[in-house]
């Protein structure tokens, strides 16, 4: 076989190469294209989350500095999608005053959230003499003394789409819901042994 026959040989199977990776390419793209255009068409809506109640088991200054809280909160999430699923991967959820997280987060369960479905969790918020900021400590005593205290809790994970047998990648979910707790009137709350249990119904912001 001459050099010109092996070149020619050669020629054929990059050209052979380049015709096969130019399929593959337009063969992803073609996929992509097909998921995006799904993906907009069915327009996936981010969930509703309401906080509906907190029961205060304890949430105490002390002239040190440190705040030692034990607060059930109720919240729900309520998926608007008739299309879509999600799942609820990593998820945590805890309580922060003025900018400062006051409690340890809380795993929630993983789960899923089928169409249209609702989901209710009901976790306990920890913080054991948590160091905070002297000027919170002023401003806490304040809060407390007028009567009402605003506790922002927050949740903080990542979340997926499901579109038929198509499960999308991971995104950030961030949850944040206002909680104005009214400890200078112990008649706004229902007594649950030494706690007293706050109806809120507040609704949530949400980013996705």
């Amino acid at each position: 076989m001459s050099a010109k026959d092996c070149g020619h040989h050669d020629e054929d199977r990059k050209k052979f190469y380049r015709h096969l990776l130019a399929f593959f390419l337009a063969f992803i793209i073609l996929v992509l294209f097909i998921i995006l255009l799904v993906w907009l068409i069915l327009r996936p809506t981010k969930p509703h989350f309401i906080l509906q109640d907190a029961t205060v088991y304890a949430f105490n200054v002390s002239t040190l500095n440190a705040l030692t809280s034990n607060i059930q909160i109720t919240i729900s999430s309520r998926n608007p999608n008739d299309k879509i699923g999600i799942y609820y991967d990593k998820v945590d959820v805890y309580a922060s005053y003025h900018g400062q997280q006051i409690t340890l987060p809380t795993l929630l369960p993983s789960t899923y959230q089928g169409h249209k479905d609702i989901i209710v969790w009901s976790p306990f918020l920890y913080g054991n003499a948590v160091p905070i900021a002297p000027f919170l400590t002023v401003a806490l005593n304040q809060d407390q003394l007028a009567g009402t205290v605003l506790i922002d809790i927050r949740i903080d994970g990542r979340i997926r789409w499901k579109v038929g047998t198509f499960t999308s990648g991971r995104y950030h979910l961030y949850v944040n819901c206002p909680a104005y707790i009214n400890f200078g009137n112990k008649n706004s709350g229902i007594a649950v042994g030494s706690a007293i249990k706050y109806q809120l119904v507040m609704d949530c912001h949400v980013d996705v």
